[in-house]
């Protein structure tokens, strides 16, 4: 499938922003062109990647799953090019994220990353698989949990707060944990996440 290098730009920014205005100040271009862009895009992808609010923008499950690829490859054209004008020898760090982290914190964070650390080719994989350093090739990799993994040395970023969600018709019907009763509980692969919340 031919994808224009400009509408995938235009989302690429768009993502990032989730908001129009900001991406076309970004590409110097109009915000029409933008939408324009964004638009095209989705009628040749045959599915929406943004869904319109009245403040900005949210990417819709298939946008989340096109950001991550599209804002690697256009990183790794970027420090392509950035090799080719300057002889300094970069560092590649490969990292293993969670996917939710990857999209939720860490990629609105890449270009102030690159600007501030240009010798380092940042390389990232996203999955939840248990970490295997070795076998993956991995330099680091963020993961949610305790930290108490074998062989490895882990440092506390953040602090992840548990929420239980649901459709609010079923929360109409939740006053208290003792309601759950009766109800479809999803887990995570963490398996004493109910219990924990609970508690």
């Amino acid at each position: 499938m031919h994808l224009p290098l400009n509408a995938l730009r235009a989302f690429d920014s768009a993502a990032r922003h989730l908001n129009l205005t900001r991406a076309a100040h970004e590409l110097h271009v109009t915000q029409t062109a933008v939408s324009q862009h964004i638009r095209k895009l989705e009628e040749q992808l045959g599915t929406p990647l943004f869904r319109r609010l009245p403040r900005g923008l949210a990417l819709t499950d298939e946008g989340q799953a096109l950001w991550p690829v599209v804002a690697d490859c256009f990183g790794r054209l970027e420090r392509a090019l950035g090799q080719l004008r300057n002889d300094r020898p970069r560092e590649v760090l490969t990292l293993g994220v969670v996917g939710t982290f990857a999209v939720g914190w860490l990629l609105p964070r890449l270009a102030d990353f690159e600007a501030r650390h240009p010798h380092i080719d940042l390389r990232m994989q996203t999955h939840n698989n248990r970490v295997d350093l070795n076998a993956e090739g991995l330099d680091a990799a963020i993961r949610f949990g305790d930290g108490a993994w074998h062989g490895l040395q882990a440092d506390l970023l953040v602090h992840a707060p548990l929420t239980p969600l649901c459709a609010p018709a079923i929360a109409e019907h939740l006053r208290q944990p003792g309601d759950l009763r009766g109800q479809t509980l999803l887990r995570s692969f963490r398996t004493a996440e109910w219990e924990q919340w609970c508690q």
